[in-house]
């Protein structure tokens, strides 16, 4: 019988782990949280300090009782759970719970030290130590290293988690209420979604009113004279000595006149060399972003997907094993036995040129977890393609981006020859440019996407020398209009909200997830575009609540946060400074904001029943359209989306699932039965329905 359990979160990691510590241990999981707030109430007393009243999750009280099991008879019991913030938490649980310290329903007082058993059910024995261990990759190395180390638990971490629970739980336990009688049952309000919520409403706005402003370009498709296979396209950048500006086409023609008239021969032409440096390794950020860009999953596929690399799968003759580091964390450090391994790859592989003298090193942005480390493989000659039969499709495409991107963290600059030549036509200066890949250096490994992948795609130029003459093959004017902000997407969005202080790495996605579940935000193709709903909750809470959603003030509450997990400052005091005024603008907000119940968006459709117009009003459930004679006419029905079904051409409508999950289905069932989680397809998405274009006019109260 094993000596020793070890718990953590999910039955993956907990499979994983058995297999490496062997018979000694037994090894169980916690699925997830024990222990949390009530549902049903606060569970919070702002008049005794704050103090939270936790209970054992009703679903997790057989888990409880399992574990409680699991313990007898052990002499040393070992929390492994996540290394972070939510980790510490459930580690604190654990250790409450199976100490016997804890009293359902009942708030605990601070602690410093992880509880000592007192009492172990059904047993005389003497009750187990427990331990608090930590690791950052599922390896049988660092595994067996943080048993032989281990420790207690970091009761800072545990009140800054305990702090941010806390502080969600004010905000939105008490506007939560507030707008199911403002607007309608169901809604929901927190601190980091509803500013998430505000940069896509902001954006749509900035869309809204971009007035677009048309300019032209002209270029010149240019050949050296006796070859016809040099050519090579210039284009025009001044007229004397300013800039070229062309906002008509009247002007353009003008100057393409000119052209035709003009000699054209090469004025200048400079080469040089020039470096593109390898990126990090990924953070969760960054991990979320690229995985958007190149894989086009969305934060919470990709955290998904990671997960499952974290915590072990079965690759053949090694078992069970965790492939990637842990992948939530802002840290781009790297372990020296982890650079040592991969400098020794790259050079087996790639050749010695491909190893720098000295490893390359990254700065982490000031708020990171330095004791973290940047998410890369656990094994670097683990390589995709030796792991691909066994991973599916999107596990092996997510760790090929990790192993790359690690891999090219570690390599040498790119050095690519650029070739400038100034082209002179009358008083017209054209510019042509071309690149030439010297050294690929990390580029044999990986590319970036976006700009140095268009970079790698310019054209070379044939050699040219000074004060040679150019034969015209001709001039292409080009007509462009200025283009507004794009849409957030989720790696957009995941940026902004970094580069903001808004959230950490646990709570991107989550956050994404939550307002797209909320009917807050719809996924259009690619695009989070706001729902008429999501204006109209925001709009309320700017009104009434506008610290909650100013950017910087939340910003600055992660700070704090963060300062709790330094042991700066005391959890209470940071969360009594907020809820003071807090609780004042909240009791103003429930006499002041007008209830938006009867909103009603017109719309073009004409009731088939009464032949009435059409509105969009707020109910239970969402938007749903209706007829403006009710309630004589009863008349009700999903809300068109714009984009037609793929199998018979009916409108897709949204509906909701069972706990409010928004999906898309034909607005002809049960006669056609397709059914969608995002919109089917990105062109006919692009254009949205009317409601939210925002075609039919603005909501109007009744």
């Amino acid at each position: 019988m094993a000596k020793s359990l070890i718990i953590v979160e999910s039955p993956a990691k907990a499979r994983t782990i058995t297999k490496i510590v062997g018979k000694e241990f037994a090894v169980t999981s916690s699925m997830g949280h024990i222990i949390d707030l009530p549902a049903s109430k606060m569970g919070v007393d702002p008049a005794k300090g704050f103090e939270p009243e936790y209970v054992v999750i009703k679903a997790k009280r057989e888990t409880v009782k399992a574990l409680q099991r699991e313990m007898e008879g052990k002499e040393s019991v070992y929390l492994a759970t996540d290394p972070d913030r939510e980790g510490e938490a459930i580690g604190w649980h654990l250790a409450m719970l199976l100490s016997g310290k804890f009293r359902d329903g009942k708030a605990q007082k601070k602690t410093t030290k992880t509880p000592k058993a007192t009492k172990t059910p059904k047993t005389t024995a003497a009750p187990p130590r427990i331990f608090r261990i930590s690791f950052h990759e599922i390896t049988t190395h660092a595994i067996n290293e943080a048993l032989k180390h281990p420790g207690e638990l970091d009761m800072n971490k545990v009140n800054a988690q305990q702090a941010r629970r806390v502080l969600d739980r004010l905000v939105g336990y008490s506007l939560s209420p507030l707008l199911w009688r403002k607007v309608g049952r169901g809604l929901s309000a927190g601190r980091v979604q509803s500013v998430a919520t505000k940069l896509i409403v902001d954006r749509e706005k900035e869309i809204e009113a971009f007035t677009p402003q048309e300019y032209w370009t002209i270029e010149a498709h240019l050949q050296k004279q006796g070859s016809s296979r040099e050519q090579f396209l210039a284009t025009l950048e001044k007229i004397g000595d300013k800039k070229v500006e062309l906002a008509t086409g009247a002007k353009t023609d003008e100057v393409v006149a000119a052209l035709k008239l003009a000699a054209f021969s090469v004025a200048s032409v400079e080469t040089k060399e020039q470096k593109r440096y390898p990126k990090p390794p990924f953070t969760t950020s960054t991990l979320q972003q690229e995985a958007f860009y190149k894989l086009r999953f969305s934060a919470s596929r990709t955290m998904r997907t990671a997960q499952q690399l974290y915590e072990g799968l079965e690759v053949g003759e090694a078992g069970a094993t965790g492939l990637i580091t842990y992948m939530r964390t802002d840290s781009v450090r790297i372990a020296d036995e982890a650079t040592s391994g991969v400098r020794q790859y790259i050079q087996k592989r790639f050749g010695k040129a491909y190893v720098p003298e000295a490893p390359n090193r990254y700065r982490s942005k000031k708020t990171a977890q330095e004791a973290h480390e940047a998410v890369r493989p656990t094994l670097v000659t683990r390589d995709p393609e030796s792991l691909k039969e066994f991973l599916t499709e999107e596990q092996f495409a997510l760790y090929r981006l990790i192993w790359s991107r690690f891999v090219a963290s570690q390599m040498p600059p790119a050095v690519d020859e650029v070739t400038t030549a100034s082209i002179k036509a009358g008083q017209c200066v054209l510019r042509a440019a071309g690149r030439r890949v010297v050294f690929p250096g990390f580029a044999a490994a990986y590319l970036e996407s976006g700009e140095d992948e268009s970079e790698q795609r310019l054209d070379l130029l044939p050699p040219l020398t000074a004060g040679e003459p150019l034969t015209l093959l001709d001039l292409i004017p080009e007509q462009h209009f200025t283009k507004p902000p794009r849409r957030y997407s989720d790696a957009s969005l995941v940026k902004a909200l970094e580069e903001d202080g808004i959230g950490r790495p646990s709570t991107y996605a989550p956050t994404i997830q939550t307002i797209v579940d909320r009917s807050y935000v719809n996924r259009q193709g690619g695009s989070l575009v706001p729902t008429p709903l999501g204006r109209i909750v925001t709009g309320l809470l700017e009104k009434h609540f506008p610290k909650i959603l100013d950017v910087q003030f939340t910003a600055l509450m992660e700070e704090e946060l963060d300062e709790i997990e330094e042991g700066k400052m005391a959890w209470a005091t940071v969360i009594r400074e907020f809820y003071e005024p807090f609780s004042q603008t909240l009791s103003t907000a429930q006499e002041e904001m007008k209830s938006v119940k009867r909103v009603t968006m017109p719309t073009k459709e004409v009731c088939e029943k009464c032949g009435k117009p059409m509105v969009i009003r707020w109910g239970r459930y969402g938007q749903f359209m209706s007829c403006s004679g009710f309630p004589e006419c009863k008349n009700a029905k999903p809300v068109p989306t714009g984009v037609k079904c793929p199998q018979d051409g009916g409108d897709i409508v949204e509906r909701r699932g069972r706990g409010g999950r928004v999906f898309y289905g034909c607005g002809n069932y049960p006669n056609c039965k397709f059914t969608a989680r995002t919109l089917p397809t990105e062109a006919n998405a692009a254009a949205g329905s009317a409601a939210e274009s925002g075609e039919d006019g603005e909501p109007v109260v009744e």
